[in-house]
């Protein structure tokens, strides 16, 4: 399948390299399909075992008191490794920890790796889960002793093997070659860029000539986002010719794919990349803003992007890209509702009924035959599902991300739907949090923001009127 392999397993104290560390290593080397190693470890890790992680592997801190450190057994893995494709079953885990432990030897590797969980998607698209608990009880692997390394890497051949049985050699080989097949850089971009992209989100600019922006994206890994607009089957026209005009590339990691997000698009307004169109800041939006008095005429104005006040969002209904796109949703609002559209604003004044209420498609709020009153009310039950949603907290709040990987920590402030910008140092979010700072609404931001609250993954603070910045870290 490959010319040479090593399937590979850890068991580690946690899930983040940065502060955890291996406690186990399995793993067995092939070299043109045949198996040539087979090795496994405990690893002491030089720290407690947590309780939690014990009950889940079996291993525990009297089993790895005696064990060696990885520092004693680095230079065996690397001999298992050399040569060879990494393969893991999510292999960025994996692949981060080994990395994590050899840089703390001062020793950096990068391996070419194949990840089983997304050989596992491609061979088997109809099945939803792909996790090893849900291969082995798909193929009915037998004798797999799970959550120990060396049982785990038994059940990737396990789950290797059967591919091969039902699927074929050819249809496994072709999925592996596509998993492993390497961006074409073109020819006039450093090659080093390969080795020097992260592996943690953030936001990456491509220049063509003269540093011309040419596209702004974010991920939440940068790497294989960026590797994945150099394959040599594009997957538009645009993808194409970004390739071919490209001359420089930078990036911005973040804490994770909140602070990604913000980022983008910031940037995105800010420099005017030409093949960004969805974000770029070149269109004026409006929305419908209903008058607080029921007696008034018109009932409805239409607000520019620019003028709205983000305080004042219960009074605004719908967003919309041209002035003529607002009157037309009105307007069939309007006619589903039998609401005036004289009152609403939609025909100019005159005395007498309009002719919607002449062909029994209005109450006749113009001719006195229905109270304004009534009429301000069923206005705003037909509008309550355009109706863009207040501020839903007293004050500020604060979104904290935390990327694990890169122990990076952002805090990002938020006050009527305003981004009022990202702190990463205790001195930084205060002067945020103190700063008075005009609001201006700005929608994109409101569907993010709107988006994020929403997210139970995401850790959301609403400030209190005394805050303590330092319990935020």
């Amino acid at each position: 399948m490959l010319d040479a392999i090593t399937y590979l397993d850890l068991e580690t104290t946690g899930a983040t390299p940065l502060r955890d560390r291996i406690t186990e290593i399995a793993l067995v080397r092939f070299e043109q399909g045949v198996e040539v190693a087979r090795w496994q470890t405990l690893v002491n890790p030089e720290q407690s075992i947590p309780a939690f992680i014990q009950s889940l592997t079996g291993i525990n801190n009297e089993m790895v008191a005696s064990a060696p450190t990885f520092a004693q057994i680095a230079d065996k893995l690397l001999s298992f490794l050399e040569g060879a494709v990494l393969a893991a079953h999510n292999v960025r885990f994996d692949h981060g920890f080994i990395k994590a432990e050899f840089r703390r030897l001062g020793i950096t590797i990068r391996q070419k790796v194949l990840c089983t969980v997304k050989l596992s998607r491609l061979l088997y698209p109809e099945f939803k889960s792909h996790g090893l608990d849900a291969i082995v009880q798909r193929h009915q692997i037998a004798n797999i002793v799970r959550h120990r390394a060396m049982g785990d890497v038994e059940a990737m051949l396990a789950f290797v093997d059967v591919a091969r049985l039902e699927l074929g050699e050819p249809a496994l080989i072709h999925a592996v070659k596509k998993l492993m097949s390497a961006p074409s850089l073109p020819s006039h971009l450093d090659a080093h860029l390969l080795d020097d992209l992260p592996e943690t989100p953030g936001v990456y600019m491509f220049y063509g000539e003269n540093n011309l922006p040419l596209y702004i994206g974010k991920s939440i890994n940068l790497r294989a986002r960026v590797l994945s607009h150099f394959t040599s089957d594009h997957a538009s026209t645009k993808e194409m010719r970004i390739s071919q005009e490209i001359k420089h590339v930078e990036w911005m990691t973040t804490a994770g794919e909140f602070s990604a997000l913000l980022l983008e698009s910031r940037l995105i307004k800010e420099r005017q990349p030409i093949y960004n169109r969805r974000l770029r800041s070149e269109r004026q939006l409006c929305t419908w803003q209903l008058s607080p008095n029921p007696q008034s005429i018109p009932a409805m104005t239409l607000q520019r992007e620019e003028d709205i006040d983000p305080s004042q969002l219960g009074m605004l209904y719908g967003t919309f890209k041209t002035k003529r796109q607002a009157m037309e949703v009105l307007r069939t609002m309007a006619e589903k509702h039998q609401l005036c559209p004289k009152y609403l604003g939609l025909e100019s004044w005159a005395k007498g009924p309009c002719f919607s209420h002449q062909i029994k498609r209005c109450h006749g709020v113009c001719c006195g035959k229905e109270r304004p009153e009534i009429h301000y009310l069923r206005v705003q039950q037909a509008l309550i599902a355009h109706r863009i949603k207040i501020w839903p907290y007293p004050g500020k709040v604060v979104i904290k991300e935390h990327n694990g990987e890169n122990d990076q920590t952002q805090l990002h402030v938020f006050e009527h739907w305003t981004y009022l910008g990202a702190a990463e140092s205790e001195e930084a979010l205060t002067s945020l949090c103190e700063r008075v700072t005009e609001l201006k609404y700005d929608h994109d931001m409101y569907k993010l923001l709107l988006k994020a609250i929403n997210n139970r993954k995401i850790q959301l603070i609403s400030l209190p009127a005394k805050l303590e910045i330092a319990d935020l870290y």
